[in-house]
């Protein structure tokens, strides 16, 4: 038999949102961004009921309330926002209110022929006394008396004439303030939110190699050649420099140009092959400087505005200090050697992968946690994480509790290109941001499909996709031997799709050449010194530039779920507008996809959502190129040309 111990719920709280995984993960907002919390609630009878937000930060005892607004079909809601990070707790608490319910009850009465009025008024005034002894208890001496006052007006007045009495909305409010809840009911669900920093969902990275950071043939730049290319990547709007492993790499079956498996003696190796003799994960490569030069180089960028993101890579070469310190963390052959990673048929013979669930596995765990700890305690606040789908989730769940415990302000983006559910989960156990598939969708359709299914399902509540056009692992085919107009139209959708987007240098130079056959560039960075002239002619440094502008002056810009699609007659055409959470900043962008041809098409603008009155002249400015359209009701054409204008970006205001 089902057990009376505890007083049954008096009111039905169910189907609380966003909860992410049922609420086994928190749901993700940065500072001063919109949560909108619902829920289904009712109860047995004609009660008038009323509901509250309750929420605290984690660690604090006092709850904070917020009332929520009943929507229909028993759906209430309420928004909040935060202005510190942290974790925050949010549950609902719902109950019949006693005054409500009888003020109801008392008008409906007063409809049909009843008379004597006399049972029902004693009813309120009891309601009334209760009310004021609650104030009275909470120290409101003036709320204890109004109350007061109020019950004594109440045996005063007719009948007829109570509701104009009662229903103000100073009474209704100072009632409120105390009502009556002994049989209210608290949600067994509770939303958890993570609140991080404006960065952390609006940003825009620039990646380079700070080896070939001056471009000179045959030379090894260092830390301190870096700073021009950084004031470069400041000048084009980008906010986050990110480091390609800074390690010493190791000489062991070192790999060559265009990951040949032979190396000259000149070759400088991958940077993901970590560990050398002059140490492991806490060190920098010789070459590059000190960590004491590093540290400068991340100040200097600091003072311009910029952080600069390390890459965490859990890779050790045959040369790293672990293998002869810790052989027992890695896995090993039948014959006691140490096996190499491999991806049938690729070999990796220059990288030895760790045993996460090896005999020892808590040093190693805690040994990598205190990686992280170290560059954090040098100033590092970002990491990109090298493919983490390869190793346990348990230990990414782990790991990043650990470091935001206490720096909560750290940035964990993830580079997992892998399976839909692999990548959700890691969003879900705690990376900020996330890679996403965004490099290969190319048509309408699949772009506004793939937006939708991030920002419109439950995805908008903890996966925040950063946009790349390529890496350099990806040259993706559509920029196989492309001119300029290709990679203008991939930086507009990347940067104008998502709040956060990245670019791996050379991208503003339209380095196009692949290696036959293959994503992989011709001559990949990855493996030699990249000779460049980071001026030369046909670069689209000044359209990126413009692009990341435009961003940071448009608010509606800098959110990242706030997308609606905008019907366009021509598939070549992708239109699409943003706003801001207050609704005071639009954007109308529209994006001609193909770098061929000059595509024209007829928008069907939602006037509504945009703002704007029917049968209206409104202005739209073009930030990106300064010209100004009178536009007129719904339907307006466009003509964009990918060589001379690929993309409108176009505040919306009244003419």
């Amino acid at each position: 038999m089902a057990s009376l111990k505890n007083r049954p719920a008096t009111v039905v709280i169910s189907n609380l949102s966003p909860l992410v995984g049922d609420g086994r993960y928190p749901t993700k907002r940065v500072i001063d961004e919109t949560i909108n919390v619902s829920a289904d609630i009712f109860k047995d009878g004609h009660d008038v009921l009323c509901a509250n937000l309750l929420w605290r930060k984690s660690g604090k005892k006092k709850w904070q309330e917020v009332p929520m607004v009943h929507y229909e079909n028993d759906r209430w809601g309420a928004s909040l926002n935060f202005d510190e990070i942290g974790l925050y707790e949010i549950k609902v608490m719902a109950w019949a209110d006693d005054f409500l319910s009888w003020v109801h009850d008392f008008e409906r009465r007063l409809t049909g022929d009843q008379e004597d009025f006399s049972t029902e008024i004693e009813e309120g005034r009891v309601i009334l006394g209760g009310a004021a002894i609650r104030a009275a208890t909470g120290k409101s001496v003036n709320d204890a008396g109004a109350i007061e006052d109020l019950t004594t007006q109440l045996m005063k007045t007719d009948p007829v004439d109570i509701p104009e009495l009662l229903d103000s909305r100073e009474v209704v409010e100072m009632l409120a303030r105390w009502s009556n809840l002994e049989l209210a009911t608290t949600s067994s669900d509770m939303i958890n939110v993570i609140v991080e920093t404006k960065l952390s969902s609006f940003c825009a990275w620039y990646e380079f190699f700070p080896r070939s950071a001056e471009g000179i043939k045959g030379k090894h730049s260092t830390f301190r050649d870096c700073l021009p290319r950084i004031e470069d990547a400041k000048a084009m709007g980008f906010d986050i420099i990110y480091f390609p492993p800074i390690h010493p790499i190791g000489v062991s079956h070192r790999k060559g140009k265009n990951n040949a498996v032979t190396c000259e003696p000149s070759d400088v190796g991958s940077p993901w092959a970590i560990g050398a003799k002059e140490g492991g994960h806490r060190s920098v490569a010789p070459q590059l400087g000190t960590v004491d030069d590093f540290i400068w180089l991340l100040k200097s960028a600091r003072k311009m505005g910029l952080e600069i993101a390390l890459d965490f890579a859990i890779n050790c070469s045959p040369d790293h200090p672990y293998v002869a310190e810790h052989p027992e963390w890695f896995y090993h052959r039948p014959d006691g050697s140490i096996k190499y990673a491999e991806n049938p048929p690729k070999k990796y013979q220059d990288i030895y992968p760790l045993n996460f669930h090896c005999d020892d596995w808590r040093d190693l765990w805690e040994e990598l946690c205190s990686v992280v700890r170290f560059w954090v305690s040098k100033g590092v606040r970002i990491f990109r994480v090298d493919n983490p789908h390869t190793k346990p989730v348990a230990f990414w769940e782990w790991l990043i509790a650990e470091i935001h415990e206490t720096d909560p302000d750290v940035i964990f983006l993830s580079e997992a290109f892998t399976k839909p559910k692999m990548m959700q989960t890691l969003a879900k156990i705690g990376f900020t941001q996330s890679y996403t598939y965004f490099t290969w969708r190319e048509s309408r359709n699949d772009l506004i499909e793939y937006v939708t299914e991030l920002t419109k399902g439950d995805m908008r509540e903890y996966y925040r996709a950063n946009f790349w056009p390529n890496t350099p692992d990806i040259l993706p085919r559509h920029l196989h031997n492309a001119g300029p107009a290709a990679f203008k139209i991939r930086a507009a959708l990347a940067s104008l799709l998502s709040s956060c987007w990245g670019i791996y240098s050379g991208y503003e130079l339209c380095e196009n050449t692949p290696l036959s056959g293959s994503e992989d560039y011709l001559d990949s960075e990855k493996y030699q010194l990249k000779t460049r002239d980071w001026s030369t002619p046909g670069n689209i440094k000044a359209f990126i530039s413009r692009l990341n502008l435009a961003r940071r002056e448009i608010p509606a810009l800098q959110s990242y779920a706030n997308i609606d699609f905008i019907p366009a007659d021509n598939e070549q055409i992708i239109a699409f507008h943003k706003w801001s959470d207050e609704g005071a900043s639009r954007v109308i962008v529209v994006i001609n996809l193909d770098p061929e041809k000059r595509q024209e098409s007829n928008l069907h603008l939602p006037l509504e959502k945009l703002g704007i009155k029917k049968d209206t002249e409104y202005t739209v400015e073009d930030v990106i190129y300064g010209e100004t359209y009178t536009w007129r009701d719904s339907t307006n054409f466009v003509a964009l040309d990918p060589r001379t204008k690929p993309v409108h970006v176009l505040k919306v205001g009244t003419s």
